[in-house]
């Protein structure tokens, strides 16, 4: 049986206590920290930047995925990786601006973990050439922007395809996961699981955690 890795999104914590949030959810088992960087034109957000991302580094030792939903990703790469990010995922779509593995190169040279993603609405044939030079592929399974989505079940083939293609790499799962659809997820071949709102709203984050695994 694989081994299932959960990654909270620290964009559904309460940041007027950021450090409690990232102590709780450690000693909750927690095995990432997710960190979602969105600028307000990629999607139609705004997050935060590299240095929410070098306080977290300043918070904890477990690794800090760091996924780009920005314009020009290749341009702020660098100020990620001196941030203290482990991973760093682009989008493949084009409206990211950026030659995508000439980006995917400059991550791992900087000795990050490089990962990809596409969105909902985007065909699995944009990102099957890249499956070679990733380390993580990130399936969205919401629109990306805004938390609290209801999960898209209709990506599952995307995990599933991935999955048979490469089993070397992670695939991540994003957006509107919960222990029902982390089963569904886990059981087409996803082993990374991003949790906001279950996580962060809940009384019990170990509880909210191993549910999750299905534990």
């Amino acid at each position: 049986m694989q081994n299932i890795i959960v990654a909270p999104s620290i964009l559904a914590a309460d940041f007027s206590r950021l450090r409690d949030e990232i102590e709780r959810v450690e000693d909750a088992g927690a095995d990432w920290i997710h960190c979602d960087i969105m600028d307000g034109h990629f999607v139609d957000n705004i997050s935060f930047g590299p240095e929410i991302v070098r306080v977290l580094r300043g918070l904890t030792s477990l690794p800090l995925d760091v996924h780009l939903m920005i314009e020009h990703p290749d341009h702020y790469v660098p100020r990620f990786v001196k941030a203290g990010a482990n991973s760093i995922t682009v989008h493949v779509e084009p409206e990211a601006k950026h030659d995508v593995s000439k980006t995917l190169a400059q991550i791992r040279d900087s000795g990050c973990r490089a990962g990809l993603t596409l969105n909902p609405e985007t065909p699995f044939d944009l990102i099957e050439p890249f499956l070679h030079k990733i380390d993580i592929l990130l399936i969205m399974t919401v629109h990306p922007g805004f938390g609290g989505q209801p999960f898209r079940a209709d990506q599952m083939p995307k995990v599933k395809r991935a999955r048979s293609l490469n089993d070397k790499i992670d695939i991540e799962v994003d957006g509107g996961i919960n222990p029902g659809t982390a089963k569904l997820s886990i059981e087409n071949g996803a082993n990374v699981l991003v949790a906001g709102t279950s996580i962060f709203h809940s009384k019990d984050y170990a509880k909210a955690i191993r549910e999750l695994r299905g534990e």
